[in-house]
């Protein structure tokens, strides 16, 4: 499968599996990409496979949810701090 083909797939799982609009996936995936997450699988093709496409889906969409975490958990922090 392309480049191209791997990543459309993969925010199409993102949409199925963890009903997230177009655009919030498709800001996940283009984040993802922009922070080098998928050099390996443009360099090579046997990377860019459906089984893989769907692990990747889940980790993108994990760290998501543990970044949500770690601010709501700081901001509680920081809410709670005496001056």
């Amino acid at each position: 499968m392309t480049y191209e083909a791997f990543l459309d797939e993969i925010t199409t799982l993102l949409t199925e599996i963890y009903d997230l609009d177009d655009e919030a996936a498709i800001k996940l995936v283009v984040d993802a990409q922009a922070n080098d997450y998928f050099v390996a699988h443009d360099d090579h093709e046997a990377m860019r496979t459906i089984e893989q496409a769907k692990k990747e889906a889940v980790a993108l969409f994990e760290a998501r949810q543990n970044k949500a975490q770690t601010q709501s958990r700081q901001q509680l922090r920081a809410r709670h701090k005496k001056p």
